[in-house]
């Protein structure tokens, strides 16, 4: 399957925090979406790894996205190398997105902007014919997504871009609280974390806030791109 875009994510929750609205927008455009989690988030403090993947489930679910996989890299200590960019080279010849979305590349968790840079670098050695690739036996045909745009997660970053999903954002927070064993629960006895409090699902609405009245909308979503962008007139921009 050929997607139109593609979520990249360190870890299962972070597509859903940061561009579940777009993922959703687009989908109800018409377009094919998928997401792609690199680990399994076995090293968050809160649940279990089979938690995580039930949850996950449930959240691709409720986007309706065509696509989701998780590549099963080591959470924590997997690095930007040959081995796992071709790993994600495989996927990306695979699906074919036109557009990518992953990680911040400078973040509070050092595996978001690890797998940022792993992302971005990937995308471009995708491109590349002289490296081989196989699915399921059969050597794949090489392709460089058009964009790799990256979402803005803990760390404050300036938006290229903002995304109005004004439209989407009560189905994006029912995305986002399928991952119950890793947000706020006042009936949970496990230890607090940076994300499991009352407080950190306010700064995510306080963000999409403070996005979308820049654009004019109730919410929006950032984006950074390391490349300049063009428009074919600026009437595009209206």
């Amino acid at each position: 399957m050929k997607l139109n875009i593609l979520a990249i994510g360190a870890h299962p929750d972070d597509v859903e925090l940061c561009c579940a609205g777009t993922l959703l927008k687009h989908k109800s455009m018409g377009q094919a979406t998928g997401i792609i989690h690199l680990t399994k988030g076995q090293l968050g403090t809160r649940g279990n790894e089979e938690q995580r993947m039930r949850e996950a489930a449930e959240a691709a679910r409720i986007l309706g996205v065509d696509v989701h996989e998780n590549l099963g890299f080591e959470d924590g200590f997997f690095k930007n190398d040959s081995f796992n960019q071709l790993k994600l080279i495989s996927v990306l010849r695979k699906y074919r997105p036109d557009i990518v979305l992953s990680n911040a590349l400078d973040d509070r968790h050092p595996d978001h902007g690890r797998a940022g840079w792993l992302v971005e670098e990937a995308c471009f050695l995708s491109g590349l014919r002289k490296i081989e690739t196989l699915e399921q036996g059969v050597p794949q045909e090489a392709w460089r997504p058009r964009a790799v745009f990256h979402y803005i997660q803990a760390y404050y970053h300036e938006p290229d871009i903002i995304v109005d999903i004004s439209a989407f954002w009560d189905k994006k927070m029912e995305a986002i609280r399928a991952y119950r064993s890793q947000f706020y629960d006042p009936h949970s006895k496990e230890p607090e974390t940076f994300i499991s409090t009352p407080e950190f699902m306010e700064f995510i609405k306080a963000r999409a806030i403070e996005y979308g009245q820049s654009v004019g909308a109730k919410y929006g979503e950032g984006f950074v791109s390391r490349r300049r962008l063009g428009v074919h007139s600026l009437s595009d921009l209206l």
